[in-house]
């Protein structure tokens, strides 16, 4: 069980890593937005199991499973938020977007 939770915490660390590397890397708003969302929400959750899988069912291991939930949700609906207020504020989008799915639907 120990190295099963090691395996996960080094994953979960990679992919927060990634998320940090695409909030630098990527060129507006809305890619940046998604980068973080995706790799942190699923890096933190991994990191939040592995703490489960280490502690298991104490105060430290009921909490972070509890936490995994509301994270997942929270992350993802504050990042969906974010961006569409950026788009309806009017930031653009990058000059190398090929398409712009949302400007159907918010006329």
């Amino acid at each position: 069980m120990n190295s099963i939770s090691i395996f996960l915490l080094i994953v979960g660390i990679v992919f927060d890593l990634f998320g940090c590397i695409g909030l630098l890397r990527l060129p507006d708003v809305y890619n940046r937005l998604q980068s973080a969302t995706k790799c942190v929400t699923l890096g933190t959750c991994s990191i939040l199991l592995a703490l489960f899988l280490h502690y298991g069912f104490t105060s430290v291991g009921i909490k972070a499973l509890i936490a995994i939930p509301f994270l997942f949700f929270a992350s993802t609906v504050g990042a969906h938020a974010l961006i569409r207020g950026s788009y309806k504020f009017g930031i653009k989008l990058t000059d190398k977007t090929v398409i712009d799915d949302y400007k159907e639907v918010s006329k």
